[in-house]
């Protein structure tokens, strides 16, 4: 029969498993760091799973294929569940480091779980992942209230008190506009557009190849039409303010 059923670009898909997350049915999981539809049975044709795609690597399409079939989902997902949900969502060569997830940041010896560990006597300040720009979700839950810090890869290498001089208090997104190959205008735009954004902080290098993530912060706050308070700093190579 001919339907409309979810379409994945695989060409375009970053590997953040979100779709996989939002996919009520199970159609959806993560293979060799991809999106893929795994059966056409499964899949509702709603599209719930659209939205959280943040590089619009899923559409709608009209074509030939199985009817959904409820009862199947219901055993797909019930198997799934006595597997664990996880392995069944992101199996071997899948991306589960990518799901969108936040905890406290480390306090001290003994911490545990998803709680960063002590690295000597400085303390992890990160408090959120997936923390590469490309792979986070632009719904993901931390951002809404968030002090936003954008920093270029290179920076956190060249300050030995990066974590307690920025990432304190703030959701860490990173990003290197020259080897990422993505610019980051549109997705920055979303963010800041869509969420409660309180601040913005720019950490970058003294280099050209920086001048990237400044531009489209820049125009990611003009383009969502708020007013929030931001400021840029710049870095020499042994990790001086040059501002």
């Amino acid at each position: 029969m001919k339907r409309k059923i979810v379409r994945i670009d695989e060409d375009r898909c970053n590997g953040c498993g979100a779709c996989a997350e939002a996919c009520h049915e199970g159609a959806i999981v993560m293979v060799d760091g991809k999106a893929r539809l795994i059966r056409d049975d499964f899949c509702d044709g709603l599209g719930d799973c659209l939205p959280a795609c943040p590089v619009d690597a899923i559409s709608i399409e009209e074509r030939e294929a199985e009817a959904y079939d409820e009862q199947a989902v219901a055993a797909h997902l019930a198997a799934r569940a006595s597997h664990g949900d996880a392995a069944m969502r992101n199996p071997v060569g899948g991306c589960p480091g990518s799901a969108a997830r936040s905890f406290a940041a480390a306090s001290g010896p003994g911490s545990s779980g998803d709680v960063p560990p002590v690295q000597g006597s400085r303390v992890s300040e990160l408090t959120t992942w997936p923390v590469q720009l490309k792979l986070v979700p632009t719904n993901a839950p931390y951002l809404d209230g968030a002090k936003l810090l954008i920093a270029a890869d290179c920076t956190a290498y060249a300050r030995a008190d990066f974590h307690e001089r920025f990432m304190h208090g703030h959701v860490t997104l990173i990003g290197c506009p020259k080897l990422d190959g993505v610019d980051y205008s549109d997705k920055l735009t979303e963010i800041i557009r869509d969420n409660d954004i309180k601040s913005v902080t720019v950490v970058r290098m003294q280099v050209p190849c920086c001048g990237g993530i400044e531009r489209a912060v820049k125009e990611a706050l003009k383009a969502s039409g708020k007013m929030i308070p931001w400021q840029i700093h710049t870095l020499s190579h042994t990790g001086e303010f040059v501002d």
